[in-house]
């Protein structure tokens, strides 16, 4: 029977390093409302007709975003590849707004952290649809799906 989604997610640890309480909550928020809600179907037949569910590894090397898929009894899948250099903008883009977010919370008006909240949703839709893009042929994700493994990506890009 298929069961075409993700029941697990690790990110490569080593290629994190721990950012803030903030970030380290939006990964925690992010994993978990991806395993309780998502679609994450492969589109390519890897053979023996499995579809799920799936367990994924996300790690970042070298400029490219590497999502290990596993079956439920950790035995491989695929590992596809995708290049992140149209995920740098909106990344970019993404920490930034987060930042003043975080920064409004702590001392702007409500109409004020209204506005800086909608720019981040903003950029988090754009950036969604970008990975829906590139999984085209590849996975087929849904639009919720597709946010919070954004919000994962940039977890993975956090160098500071």
């Amino acid at each position: 029977m298929a069961d075409p989604r993700i029941i697990s997610v690790d990110l490569d640890e080593a290629t994190i390093l721990r950012r803030n309480a903030d970030i380290e909550q939006e990964r925690r928020v992010a994993i978990f409302d991806l395993i309780e809600e998502n679609h994450f179907k492969p589109l390519r037949d890897m053979g023996g007709g499995y579809e799920g569910p799936f367990r994924l590894k996300l790690s970042v090397t070298e400029g490219r975003l590497i999502i290990d898929i596993a079956r439920e009894d950790g035995t491989p899948h695929e590992a596809l590849i995708l290049g992140l250099g149209r995920f740098q903008r909106p990344v970019r883009e993404y920490f930034a707004i987060c930042d003043s977010y975080y920064q409004a919370i702590r001392k702007a008006t409500a109409a004020e952290i209204e506005t800086i909240d909608m720019a981040r949703r903003g950029v988090h839709n754009t950036a969604a649809e970008l990975l829906i893009e590139r999984l085209e042929g590849k996975i087929e994700v849904d639009f919720a799906t597709a946010r919070r493994l954004f919000t994962l990506i940039c977890v993975l890009h956090i160098k500071q």
